[in-house]
């Protein structure tokens, strides 16, 4: 059908991938950092721009027929009634507007009517915070503000050339605070709330649509935001999940429909292929297995791994809640974790290392409970994040999630799924390919691994868990 390409603008780089249309097979790829400092609060839009430029030579785009973008979530570009930057985009990363998502929670109702209304509770990320905190700390920035995007719609229409019309996709207005994924309509209403005026906001456009065609003929596809593209790279289908393994948590799966959930747990985001990515998000995951490496003297985590893998299952009666900043599943934001179960033959390094795996992957167990107590079924558990390729990650996951665990080889997901989302808006265009379905292009390179005969002994580590928390923390968690 013809070639096609990928690009993500993440929060300090830009990855293109050229792909063939019909198999996904890579032709070329390309790479260049954003020149600014990552974690700068304010960001001049047009260092993506200088990025993707850098990203793209050497004739890397050549005879490419479509693209597709995706790019960081949960960023605010302010535009005037002109289109010209209001100020600097204000980013994901900015922590500045934790009291202004906490002011929007309150105003609304709580946060039972926050899942009710957009199926998210506001927090410092949303954009529709960013723009509460504009409006009580730059007022007259504020009142400026006619058009709101995020990254990925600027990019889009950067790349058009800055046409009348401005698009965005389902996946990227669900991370917005003022998109509802379950009615897909705007809430304008909360705009007002929170910047205390109306603005434009881009046209919200269907999976497989293009947002339109530069002078030169490229197509450009409806883009979406990194989260959405990496599934859609990925390859993800129902009854499939992901586990992401950072300094924090998440479970991510894919549902037929929204989910509101009146204590705020879930997060219901819309994916890049008309289906739904509801989210749970722990505070603690990998950070717990730094501390312990601190605390017993690991150098890495590759050791703590080794180590942990000369215990058994159970640590010897060691538990670990990993609450160590706080928890948000369960809502514990103030509480500390807990080590249980200490005894004489309990105290010893192995066994605090294999507790430190048991307790993370236990606590990503019960934000995945959460999703499947509303129906999300959970056959295939994807595990992303440099940890996932520790053996004791490996060994210990598949029993405790009792599912089939897959660890992908390491590509840039979110460009292939904004490349295979190009090709889809290319054979639409063409007649070639449905609406209905994206491309089938072959799936992730991976490692698999089944819970096997050790599926009872990984329930039993998962009862010892439950019973502690439940000790510790009574009806804390409502899961």
């Amino acid at each position: 059908m013809g070639i096609v390409a990928g690009l993500d603008s993440s929060s300090d780089s830009t990855r293109i991938v050229v792909c063939d249309a019909d198999t996904g097979a890579v032709l070329r790829q390309g790479h260049a950092p954003h020149p600014l400092e990552p974690k700068a609060p304010d960001v001049d839009p047009q260092a993506w721009l200088l990025s993707l430029g850098e990203a793209a030579t050497g004739g890397l785009l050549e005879g490419v027929e479509a693209i597709g973008v995706a790019a960081q979530q949960h960023g605010l570009v302010p535009l005037d009634p002109q289109g010209a930057l209001v100020r600097p985009a204000l980013v994901g990363n900015d922590k500045r507007a934790q009291v202004a998502a906490a002011d929007l929670v309150e105003g609304l109702g709580g946060r039972s009517a926050w899942s009710e209304a957009v199926g998210a509770v506001p927090h410092s990320g949303l954009p529709l915070a960013k723009l509460r905190w504009l409006a009580r700390s730059e007022p007259e920035h504020a009142q400026r503000v006619a058009m709101i995007l995020q990254p990925h719609d600027w990019l889009v229409w950067q790349l058009l050339g800055r046409p009348a019309r401005r698009t965005t996709d389902r996946g990227a207005a669900s991370a917005t605070g003022y998109w509802s994924a379950r009615n897909g309509t705007y809430r304008p209403d909360l705009v007002e709330l929170a910047l205390g005026h109306q603005a434009v906001l881009p046209e919200v456009l269907g999976p497989a649509e293009a947002a339109g065609t530069t002078p030169e003929g490229l197509l450009i596809s409806a883009g979406t935001g990194e989260t959405m593209a990496a599934a859609l790279g990925l390859g993800l289908g129902r009854g499939d999940a992901v586990v992401s393994l950072g300094a924090s948590g998440s479970v991510m799966a894919v549902h037929h429909e929204a989910l509101s959930d009146p204590d705020g747990a879930i997060t219901s985001f819309a994916d890049a292929t008309g289906m739904h990515l509801p989210v749970v998000h722990t505070s603690n995951a990998v950070r717990a297995l730094r501390g312990t490496a601190e605390m017993l003297g690991v150098k890495s985590l590759d050791e703590l791994s080794a180590l942990a893998l000369t215990s058994t299952p159970g640590s010897s009666g060691l538990v670990l809640l990993p609450y160590l900043e706080g928890e948000r599943t369960p809502n514990l934001p103030h509480t500390a974790g807990t080590l249980a179960g200490l005894r004489r033959e309990s105290m010893k390094p192995e066994h605090l290392a294999r507790a430190a795996f048991e307790g993370m992957l236990c606590s990503l167990a019960d934000a995945m409970d959460v999703l499947r107590g509303r129906g999300v079924e959970v056959r295939r558990v994807f595990l992303l994040g440099a940890a996932a390729g520790l053996p004791a990650v490996q060994a210990i996951a598949p029993p405790l999630f009792g599912a089939q665990v897959v660890v992908p080889q390491p590509a840039d997901y979110a460009a292939l799924g904004a490349a295979r989302q190009a090709a889809w808006a290319l054979g639409v265009s063409r007649g070639t390919l449905s609406p209905s379905a994206p491309p089938a292009w072959q799936g992730a390179a991976a490692q698999v691994f089944e819970p096997g005969e050790e599926l009872a002994v990984g329930q039993a580590v998962r009862q010892q868990y439950v019973a502690t928390r439940e000790q510790i923390h009574p009806g804390a968690f409502a899961g």
